[in-house]
């Protein structure tokens, strides 16, 4: 009987490669044109798959491009109660507008009488308000600004045209606290609970991300947490570095597991100390979250 080597110990072990080849590529919203700026443009589900990797399902929705003789593909994490052939209204108007007969195009003179078509009717004319189904309709993708606060949104844009940063996890979605008269901004809970000002002309979708409740089941032993990381990345078994030696972490060694000195480290720390608390504004626990809210609501 020998030593046991440190490379025994460890175990087999390489380098970890998730397999990303059936994964289905990268989710945002359609890229912000003029067609969505200045109206609305309409696309149709086309089917909702599974990514591997992801929690969420993602919906593969089809587009006419408004400017060429072809249809565009774009996908992106879908809102519950998404189903294949739903239409998905997208830009500002929302939707397609009314047509009302009871509205007359204008006549240059008010005593002429209403100008017909060949079919002996008057023409029809663009309803001045947009569809009642066309506004706050569970995956629709409209402005910030033409969304009243209390809205449920998700996929949310950072700056308008960038195809969604915010809540696209499932079962997420953020809220919108209200408008800012006058500087084009809306005030956004995010799903951290975290308040941000945001571009108005930012767009989101209406609802919240399908797949929600997925974290409720608890995985109960070590294999099915195993293969839930083995197709996401490699951040799991996680070892503590206060469990290593010292030549393997900046927080190991001593005669009992303890980090030894202060936990926060600098910015422009290199590489192999920038662990722990980087560029702690604070650290300790939370006090005074009543004072805060004071000062938000000042």
């Amino acid at each position: 009987m020998g030593r046991i080597i440190r490379g025994q110990r460890k175990g087999r072990g390489s380098i970890f490669v998730s397999h990303t080849k059936h994964r289905k590529g990268p989710c945002g919203l359609r890229p912000l044109d003029f067609a969505e700026r200045e109206g609305y443009v309409r696309g149709v589900v086309k089917e909702l798959i599974h990514d591997p990797g992801r929690g969420a399902p993602i919906a593969k929705v089809q587009f006419n491009n408004p400017y060429r003789f072809r249809k565009d593909n774009y996908q992106w994490t879908a809102t519950e109660g998404t189903y294949s052939g739903q239409f998905i209204y997208c830009g500002k108007k929302g939707a397609a507008p009314r047509l009302d007969r009871s509205a007359r195009a204008p006549e240059l003179c008010g005593s002429a009488p209403p100008r017909r078509n060949s079919a002996g009717r008057a023409p029809l004319t663009p309803h001045p308000h947009p569809h009642p189904a066309a506004t706050l309709v569970p995956g629709n993708i409209l402005p910030l600004e033409a969304m009243p606060p209390g809205t449920v949104i998700n996929n949310v844009e950072k700056q308008a045209g960038d195809r969604s940063k915010f809540a696209k996890t499932s079962g997420g979605f953020a809220q919108i606290i209200g408008h800012v008269e006058g500087k084009g901004l809306t005030r956004v809970r995010l799903p951290s609970g975290q308040k941000k000002t945001i571009s108005s002309r930012a767009r989101g979708s209406i609802g919240i991300i399908a797949g929600g409740g997925r974290i409720d089941k608890p995985l109960l032993k070590a294999g099915r947490a195993f293969h839930k990381y083995k197709a996401k990345r490699n951040s799991w078994p996680k070892v503590r570095g206060v469990a290593m030696n010292p030549v393997e972490h900046p927080h190991g060694g001593g005669n009992h597991q303890h980090i030894g000195h202060p936990s926060t480290v600098r910015r422009d720390s290199v590489p192999g100390q920038k662990v722990g608390l980087i560029a702690a504004r604070r650290t300790g626990q939370l006090r005074g979250r009543k004072q805060i809210d004071d000062k938000e609501k000042k």
